[in-house]
């Protein structure tokens, strides 16, 4: 069965040469299969791509110069005289017509190269754009994962507890396959440029807590926090807890945990 709709934003970049290696390896191994449709739509994007060197106006004298040229001949053509048969002189006229094809050479190639430039800056602003692209589609990604973790009723939720009374509860879903989801509300940010950073405990006994990643509050004290893939199993895994640390986390805890909640 033709799977051509994934690649059907795809041509464009192929024929710029701005698609990723594993995105250009599944196209051209789409197009091994014998896909009509795509090789022609490959084929069409190369030839859009090739027009581009066609988009500048032609580098052609306007007549006014034409003109001059030919008014500055025929004028030398009747002031010179016929050389004598033991000298060879070159007309001035001849060396006006040199002149000039060489100001027209030099500004065909200046146009070029604005033109190579022009192309250069496109398939940088192409390239950007399939970045942004991308990176939209992995954000997407991200938050279909955790809205799966927080849905599944395979889920197990963890009630984080803490040792003020005043703050509030934080929460978490932690799916054996998908990760953990922490969720926080109204929870007051840490002072300067600290941090709340995410362990968990392990139920080896002595074993050293095993840091995760760290997070800040918005304005409102609400936090959303994915961790895709945990550094422990959850069945090897006694409690979930929460320090304030420095900015970037810490390899060890440095305070006694705000919040602690046990993995059932």
């Amino acid at each position: 069965m033709k799977n051509c709709g994934q690649f059907r934003e795809m041509f464009e970049a192929y024929a710029l040469g701005a698609l990723d290696p594993a995105e250009r390896a599944a196209l051209e191994a789409h197009l091994g299969t014998g896909c009509a449709d795509c090789a022609k739509s490959v084929e069409e994007a190369r030839w859009l791509v090739s027009q581009l060197a066609y988009m500048s106006p032609e580098a052609t004298p306007s007549d006014m110069l034409k003109g001059r040229l030919m008014q500055t001949v025929r004028a030398e053509a009747h002031a010179v005289k016929r050389p004598a048969p033991s000298r060879s002189v070159i007309p001035f006229w001849m060396w006006a017509g040199v002149a000039a094809l060489f100001l027209f050479s030099a500004y065909s190639a200046w146009n070029a190269q604005r033109l190579q430039q022009e192309i250069y800056s496109a398939n940088q602003r192409a390239a950007a754009i399939l970045q942004e692209r991308r990176d939209l589609e992995a954000q997407l990604q991200l938050a279909k994962r955790a809205a799966m973790i927080v849905t599944d009723p395979a889920s197990v939720k963890i009630a984080l507890a803490s040792q003020d009374p005043q703050s509030p509860a934080i929460e978490a879903k932690w799916h054996s396959q998908l990760g953990i989801v922490l969720t926080g509300q109204k929870i007051p940010a840490p002072s300067g440029n600290r941090v709340l950073q995410l362990w968990l405990i392990p139920k080896t006994p002595g074993g050293r807590p095993i840091p995760s990643l760290s997070l800040r509050p918005d304005a409102d004290g609400k936090f959303v926090l994915l961790v895709a893939n945990p550094p422990e199993l959850m069945a090897a895994t006694k409690a979930l807890a929460i320090t304030e640390e420095p900015e970037g986390g810490s390899a060890q805890p440095t305070t006694t945990p705000r919040w602690v909640g046990g993995v059932s």
